[in-house]
C-alpha cells in the first residue's frame, strides 16, 4: 500500500545547508523506491491554523519504504548537512480512495 511523506520547511537558519540537503535528496529516495510527488507545493489551507512554509510531499511504495529511507545513513548524512533548517516531517500511511 502506497505510503506519503509530507514535509513542511519551518524556518531556515542554513541556507547554504538546505541548498545542499534540496540538491542531493532526490537521489537519498530512490533506493528506496520513493520519488517526489510534489516539491514547493503552493498550499492553501482550507481550515485550521496551520501556517505551512516550503511544502514537498514524497511518495513511497510502502510505509516500511519510507521508514528504512529515513533511517538510512544517506539521508541520515542529509539530516547532518541540514542543520539550521526546522523541518516536519509526517508519514501517512492509508487505504488507496
Amino acid at each position: 500500500m502506497p505510503a506519503l511523506v509530507l514535509g513542511n520547511i519551518v524556518a531556515v537558519r542554513n541556507p547554504e545547508g538546505l541548498a545542499e540537503y534540496r540538491r542531493r535528496a532526490a537521489s537519498t529516495l530512490e533506493p528506496y523506491g520513493g520519488r517526489f510527488f510534489l516539491r514547493g507545493a503552493e498550499v492553501d489551507v482550507l481550515e485550521g491554523d496551520w501556517v505551512p512554509g516550503h511544502v514537498s510531499v514524497l511518495e513511497f511504495p510502502s510505509a516500511e519504504h519510507a521508514r528504512r529511507w529515513y533511517r538510512s545513513p544517506e539521508y541520515q548524512e542529509l539530516v547532518a548537512v541540514r542543520a539550521g533548517v526546522d523541518l516536519e516531517l509526517v508519514l501517512f500511511e492509508g487505504e488507496e480512495g
